[in-house]
């Protein structure tokens, strides 16, 4: 009888051990198919807002370059 108790106890401790594993390896973010998935805690995650952009992308490098442009146009008409 004594041994059978042991038996117990110790399938209990093995048992407890393996859910105290698999507790610890989840709640952590995955990445399925390109697809970052939540974790458990993502309602007490601060929110990330980007603003939409413009929608040209190079809307500096334009300007500069029809900036460009202008004062070529300036110094070939000042050199005629």
């Amino acid at each position: 009888m004594n041994s059978r108790s042991l038996l117990s106890k110790h399938t209990r401790w093995v048992l407890g051990l393996g859910m105290a594993a698999a507790l610890s390896m989840t709640g952590c973010q995955v990445d399925v198919g390109g697809q970052t998935l939540p974790s458990p805690y993502y309602m007490a995650d601060d929110i990330q807002y980007f603003p939409a952009g413009p929608e040209f992308k190079l809307s500096r490098e334009a300007a500069a370059m029809e900036k460009a442009k202008a004062e070529r146009k300036l110094e070939q008409i000042g050199a005629r």
